[in-house]
């Protein structure tokens, strides 16, 4: 038993990840990829080469799209339920996402404006939290 662990210990494996979770690390939309990158595992020394080296269709994909739904929320300043409750459960180019932000549908206003209160209230609740740790670290003094 113990040689057994003594040899899977010694023997390093390279670390692999599923093509989507590297293209959700790589924030981009996994059908959108070449088919190379969508086949096989993505080693964690590919991926930081893709990081720090991007290659044209990276930068492509991160400039124009199509983007996967975080990536859209955010550039919309919205949730992901927000896209939802508006109809958006597709991935979205730049342009369309420029479009949406031009029209100002009524959706998306309500969502901006339900994320603002949501962003509010967080800070709020930080600066209260953070005020009852200062006023329990006099006490304890």
């Amino acid at each position: 038993m113990l040689d057994t662990l003594v040899s899977m210990t010694s023997h390093q494996s390279t670390q692999t990840m599923k093509p989507a979770t590297a293209a959700k690390k790589l924030g981009v939309y996994l059908p959108a990829t070449p088919s190379e990158f969508q086949e096989g595992p993505v080693s964690r020394a590919e991926l930081n080469a893709l990081q720090a080296d991007p290659p044209e269709w990276l930068r492509d994909l991160r400039r124009d799209g199509p983007h996967p739904r975080p990536v859209v929320a955010a550039k919309l300043g919205v949730s992901i339920a927000g896209l939802a409750r508006g109809g958006v459960t597709e991935a979205l180019t730049t342009e369309q996402i420029e479009a949406l932000k031009d029209e100002r549908p009524e959706w998306l206003e309500k969502e901006r404006a339900t994320q603002a209160e949501v962003r509010k209230e967080t800070v709020r609740l930080k600066e209260r939290d953070a005020a009852r740790a200062e006023k329990s670290a006099q006490a304890d003094d």
